[in-house]
């Protein structure tokens, strides 16, 4: 029993390794992109395009949803204990600190993470990423980096365009409900607004999008020689990267609240 705890001990201490520096050097070859932004710049305008403007339809549907629902509840419950302007508040924290990052995180891993993983893993089974090597193109400057700046970019930008859609929603559905003028409306937003709501989901935007599109990109390389490997990979792109995102949210939150 000892001897298998070690075995295990040292097999998950090797696997952390290799993935503590496998994120190290996409920092440094991220940093130096920009020198070599001639090969990898048309993957970083294709990763964008899949990761942020064609996930444009889906991240306005769940937000438009999810300001309906916020709106609706909140004109139900607050006006019974006299707190009818503390739904602008509630928005604000729900939407734009909280639920637009992570579930941007959500749409953008089960769409972008999956499909990062898969594409890596059967460039590895075919042996490409060899390929790569063998005529001296590093596979971390021209396959890992555009993709990470890619997703890191559409990440910003949806979670941006989430808060938007949300807040937009709200008003749509709050002219549904009690009609509110629209200057009315966002003067109150503003006020509810502070700096920390906008900090926090900048941040927690920029390292969602890191953690997604490194995990994904891991996974793709852990792939062996076999096919049937590729899926697993892709399901624990999925997997780590939700549970990585939970936690880099709650540790976020924690830190902005203190």
């Amino acid at each position: 029993m000892v001897e298998a705890l070690g075995r295990w001990a040292g097999r998950k201490a090797r696997d952390y390794s290799y993935a503590l520096g496998f994120f190290f050097l996409v920092l440094r070859e991220t940093a130096l992109f920009m020198r070599r932004r001639q090969v990898a710049f048309r993957v970083l305008v294709l990763q964008i395009l899949f990761t942020g403007v064609e996930a444009l339809s889906v991240v306005s549907l769940i937000a438009l949803s999810i300001g309906a629902v916020i709106i609706v509840e909140g004109g139900t419950i607050l006006p019974r204990f006299g707190q009818t302007n503390l739904v602008y508040s509630i928005l604000i924290v729900v939407i734009t600190r909280e639920l637009g990052p992570i579930l941007t995180a959500f749409i953008i891993t089960a769409r972008s993470g999956t499909a990062i993983a898969t594409e890596l893993g059967n460039m590895v089974v075919s042996h490409e990423v060899e390929a790569y090597v063998s005529v001296g193109i590093s596979p971390i400057s021209y396959l890992v980096v555009p993709r990470v700046l890619g997703v890191t970019i559409s990440m910003i930008a949806l979670t941006i365009y989430f808060n938007f859609f949300g807040l937009f929603g709200s008003y749509l559905v709050s002219q549904l409900v009690k009609p509110v003028p629209l200057l009315e409306y966002f003067r109150a937003l503003l006020r509810a607004l502070q700096l920390r709501d906008l900090v926090s989901t900048l941040v927690k935007s920029c390292v969602f999008g890191v953690i997604v599109s490194v995990v994904a990109t891991f996974q793709g390389f852990k792939v062996g020689t076999s096919v049937t490997e590729i899926p697993r990979a892709a399901i624990k792109a999925v997997g780590q990267g939700f549970v990585l995102c939970f936690l880099a949210d709650a540790l976020i939150t924690l830190v902005s609240y203190v």
